[in-house]
């Protein structure tokens, strides 16, 4: 009898803690990507800035990734590599390096660095050793052409026409005003900036067709995207499909960041 209330005091005990457990576990399970990189490196394109992920970044976050949004000062291209290369340096582990339009030229560049385990491209051009963002992105004319403002210090910034009908045309009118207002003006000089080594010869890619973009040919994201050998995802947007569609892009990023530790 002695020994029968025992087990019975044991197989309580065990019951117990496994109601703690099991929930916790299923919590860990649901936050917590089961493998892969855990650090993601979000750069963005001309005539923006961190914030055009800020729809994507808590989307990441909540599945336990760590984010940093990288920003570049679009004042030539090796100072854009260059703050880029700063940002892998102070991530402690594997980095997936993602680049939305014009970024695409730049972790094309950065993601030599032996910390990338991976590279996402989100409409963006993904150079070949001696080209430059803007040769690919002339090379296939887009609407976005004719609403390009050079300054007289070789900068370029977007008429409010441009950010409204070929940059952003499917987010809402207070998005696209917040767009245009805060706009960085981009350098001619990063935008012919030549890649020396692509990246995405030696470590696994994936992109992001913006099937309605207005700013990169979708044409030549399709050739950019199988020229890499990307494991590639069309999505209906605009140019800035992470503030269009930013649960598709996360799920991109989630995806590439589970496997890229082990391709």
């Amino acid at each position: 009898m002695q020994a029968f209330k025992c087990i019975r005091n044991v197989v309580a005990t065990c019951a117990a803690l496994l109601a703690i457990i099991t929930p916790a576990a299923k919590a860990t399970a649901q936050t917590q990507p089961t493998a892969g990189v855990k650090n993601v490196l979000l750069v963005h394109g001309a005539w923006a800035d961190g914030s055009s992920y800020s729809k994507v970044i808590p989307l990441l976050e909540a599945k336990g990734l760590h984010v940093v949004a990288v920003q570049i000062p679009l004042t030539s291209f090796a100072d854009d590599v260059a703050a880029t290369q700063r940002a892998i340096a102070l991530e402690d582990g594997p980095v997936l390096l993602v680049g939305h339009s014009y970024a695409g030229a730049v972790i094309t560049e950065a993601g030599n660095d032996p910390k990338v385990a991976g590279l996402v491209f989100i409409s963006a051009v993904a150079p070949d050793k001696g080209e430059s963002a803007l040769a690919l992105i002339t090379s296939v004319p887009t609407p976005i052409g004719s609403e390009l403002r050079p300054d007289k210090s070789g900068y370029i910034k977007l008429t409010p026409k441009g950010v409204a009908e070929d940059f952003a045309q499917d987010l809402s009118p207070k998005e696209i005003a917040i767009l245009t207002a805060t706009q960085v003006p981009t350098s001619v000089a990063a935008m012919k900036g030549e890649v020396t080594t692509p990246a995405w010869q030696s470590k696994p890619s994936w992109y992001i067709i913006a099937a309605n973009d207005r700013a990169i040919s979708p044409d030549l994201e399709a050739a950019q995207a199988k020229k890499i050998g990307a494991t590639t995802t069309t999505v209906p947007s605009s140019h800035v499909s992470m503030l269009a569609q930013p649960a598709k892009v996360a799920g991109v990023i989630l995806d590439a960041a589970s496997k890229a530790g082990s391709k």
